[in-house]
């Protein structure tokens, strides 16, 4: 006969008189017929064990509704038997609040129940702890945790699961309306989808189902009317068309089960707001679901009913072929059906699978579970058969890597929500290979989603054997062809381009590791520079004695810094020859930025002065120079035209003129701010130039412009003004360079 199931109905019900009727009803016993009803060698003992100690732990606790606190736990223990769940997650189910709601501890549970139901208890506490402090810290940083818990076994996360599902139908006991609100909104965006993920459709459903009527009550109640009144009126149409189905199917000798369904009102609102369409406007409110013996019998059926009625090609997918990422199969079409009474042809949607397959839709991984016996007095364990198949952990570690490599929590958290919540698209490798990725994701994503190395050589993509550029929308069915290259550079304008969360943090990282390499070479070269210049050996092993000193990790991470502009070359000479870094003070100085000038290298001074260049404008030969005294005997040496020279204003008589001695091989440190673009090897390219012109660089520092430009301020030694000069010219002609100047020098610099 033909089966309505109104599970739409049945959520219309406070879900709470139904769900506490269920879970007093399920007795010691009764919980433990049906465990052995699809685990014939269950342990009795240990299930038994579980319930009394539950029952005795929570004592006289009571739930919001006033019930007894066990009817929880019980309730979650019989949700997770419909799925036909191994005996070690019924007990976990049984214990997963003892911990955190009684005096009992984990390892309480480990002496009584053995270790791998210890671990179990513990991986599903973790979880209710990180829910409890989710008012107080951020959601990216609690999803992190949450997703970091269950990845090493899934059955915490079914655990979890089935807890918030019957929470969910126990949540209009709360009387805070904004609580029930975040709950709600919180189990639309990543509880459900989650179970989605894992294949658990049944949870998925109820969970969409309720939280759609506590976000959205006056669209839920209003959909549920419509389904009421359209069912009455076309109950006999339906019945009619299955029998139809019925018969065709039976006369080709194929022995089918045909199951009508009427839609959710959720997946009514959300295919109304998809398509922007009103109730009336949709065609599909009821959908026909034939189970048959096996594969070929599918692609028989699905032969009949093409050849009886004519199918909607854009409405065509075949999951048998291609199964998705949960393991999900299934051929779903669609045909222009019989005229009905008022001579309107209905389109009528049509599932086809097996039995297995249904199993697999219902129970999602629990349908691959394989039961093992560890012997007497242990408990039983299970494995996931995963030939052939999917593997059901993808998601929860995809999510795993994707928050152990990206930077930002709420940016990570936010691809996320994407990745669970949004549709997919199935595409193909050219050998076959099927690769489901979110609706809108590109080229690029499809090249991280094969592998991690394929992103990062990445430079275009053939789109069913046509180039394309790298930015197009992926479509159902699309055989991809990833165009690599050893040294790719990052494509430009990535951020419009990957939509994932694996392919952005997989670029990050990539864009990090490239920074990392590119400040290690600038560093290394700034640091052998300086060395040079003052005679010290600069080795590994010199440095890495240094390394705490410096509070490095590595001879490396030193580097960078000085790359960066985090480390002074002076500072890490100190570190490295604390002894040395007295003597040779002046030379250091003079490498750096700011030398004392000998008399030999300037003309016109006093018998007996020093000379120093003023810190203000940094002189350098071929300039103009004036000299100023000071009270100490020091002639502090300024370009003519320093603006400090107007503004102290110091005595004529203080005044001294000089010029640069002509022929003198001497050099001289300047500082220029350099602006540039922010991406990869612009540092590297500025340094190239640099070293064109025969200048060295004797530090560096950063600062950020905005996104898409920094400020580079290097000190670099030169010979003469006609050498800055010029370095300047083709520091400015370079395509990554925004501007190039000769700045002062700042109080810092002695």
């Amino acid at each position: 006969m033909t089966r309505f199931e109104h599970s739409d109905q049945m959520a219309g019900v406070p879900a709470s008189d139904s769900d506490k009727a269920r879970a007093v009803e399920i007795r010691q016993v009764e919980l433990l017929d049906l465990v052995r009803a699809y685990d014939p060698r269950v342990d009795e003992d240990l299930l038994n064990r579980a319930y009394v100690f539950s029952m005795r732990a929570h004592g006289g606790q009571t739930r919001k509704s006033g019930d007894p606190y066990f009817t929880h736990p019980l309730a979650v223990a019989g949700i997770l038997t419909e799925l036909k769940a191994d005996p070690a997650t019924v007990v976990t189910a049984l214990l997963h609040d003892v911990v955190e709601d009684t005096d009992t501890t984990v390892e309480d549970i480990r002496q009584i129940f053995g270790d791998e139901i210890a671990r179990l208890v513990d991986g599903v506490t973790k979880l209710s702890q990180i829910e409890l402090r989710s008012e107080a810290s951020k959601q990216a940083e609690n999803f992190r945790k949450f997703v970091m818990a269950m990845a090493d076994d899934v059955r915490v996360l079914l655990v979890k699961l089935a807890d918030r599902l019957h929470n969910m139908r126990t949540l209009h006991f709360f009387d805070n309306v904004e609580k029930r609100r975040r709950i709600a909104l919180e189990t639309m965006e990543i509880y459900a989808p989650l179970a989605g993920r894992i294949g658990v459709q049944r949870f998925r459903e109820e969970l969409e189902e309720i939280s759609f009527r506590e976000l959205n009550p006056q669209a839920y109640e209003m959909i549920s009317q419509r389904l009421a009144v359209l069912h009455d009126s076309t109950v006999a149409g339906v019945v009619e068309l299955a029998q139809v189905l019925r018969k065709n199917l039976a006369d080709a000798g194929l022995n089918a089960e045909v199951h009508s369904r009427e839609k959710r009102p959720f997946s009514i609102w959300r295919k109304m707001s998809a398509k922007n369409v009103s109730f009336d406007e949709l065609a599909d409110i009821y959908a026909f679901r034939i189970i048959l013996g096996n594969v070929e019998e599918c692609y028989r059926a699905l032969g009949i009913i093409h050849a009886t009625w004519r199918m909607i090609p854009s409405e065509f997918d075949d999951y048998i072929s291609a199964p998705k990422p949960n393991n999900y199969q299934s051929i779903h079409t669609a045909v222009i059906g019989p005229p009905t009474d008022n001579g309107a042809r209905q389109r009528v949607e049509i599932q086809i699978r097996t039995r297995e397959m249904q199993d697999t839709a219902e129970r999602g991984v629990a349908a691959h579970w394989r039961y093992k016996d560890k012997g007497a007095g242990g408990s039983s364990n299970v494995e996931i058969q995963t030939a052939g198949l999917h593997d059901p952990y993808e998601t929860p570690r995809r999510l795993v890597e994707m928050f152990q490599q990206g930077e930002d929590p709420d940016e990570a958290l936010k691809y996320v929500k994407l990745e669970l919540f949004q549709d997919q698209v199935f595409c193909f490798t050219p050998k076959g290979r099927v690769i489901a990725l979110p609706k809108g994701s590109t080229g690029l994503d499809f090249a991280y989603a094969l592998h991690t190395d394929v992103g990062d050589s990445c430079i275009g993509v053939k789109i069913n054997g046509s180039a394309r550029p790298l930015r197009t929308p992926l479509k159902n069915g699309d055989v991809v062809l990833i165009l690599k290259s050893e040294n790719a550079p990052p494509p430009i304008g990535w951020e419009a381009i990957a939509v994932t969360g694996r392919a952005r943090t997989g670029i990050r990282r990539r864009i990090k590791k490239m920074k990392y390499a590119e400040h290690l070479a600038l560093g290394r070269s700034i640091a052998e520079n300086i060395f040079d210049g003052v005679q010290l050996d600069l080795t590994p092993k010199a440095v890495r004695a240094a390394l705490q000193r410096l509070d490095e990790d590595s001879v490396d991470d030193v580097f960078v810094k000085v790359g960066r502009g985090e480390l002074s070359v002076e500072k890490l000479v100190e570190a490295v020859y604390p002894g040395a870094a007295l003597e040779v003070e002046g030379e250091l100085k003079a490498a750096k930025v700011t030398p004392t000038a000998s008399r030999r290298s300037i003309e016109g001074l006093p018998a007996g002065a020093r000379a120093r260049l003023a810190k203000c404008c940094l002189p350098v030969p071929g300039e103009r120079i004036v000299g100023v005294r000071d009270g100490q005997g020091i002639v502090n040496v300024h370009t003519i035209y320093c603006d400090s020279l107007d503004a102290d204003a110091p005595e004529q008589a203080r005044w001294i003129d000089l010029r640069w001695r002509d022929g003198d091989d001497i050099t001289a440190g300047s500082r220029i701010r350099v602006g540039v673009r922010n991406e990869i090897g612009v540092l590297s390219d500025v340094a190239s130039v640099i070293a064109r012109y025969n200048v060295s660089i004797s530090n560096i520092g950063m600062s950020e412009r905005g996104r898409d430009f920094v400020d580079l301020e290097i000190d670099v030694i030169v010979n003469d003004a006609r050498q800055l000069t010029q370095m300047l010219a083709g520091l400015r002609a370079s395509s990554n360079v925004v501007d190039a100047e000769r700045i002062e020098g700042t109080e810092d610099d002695a």
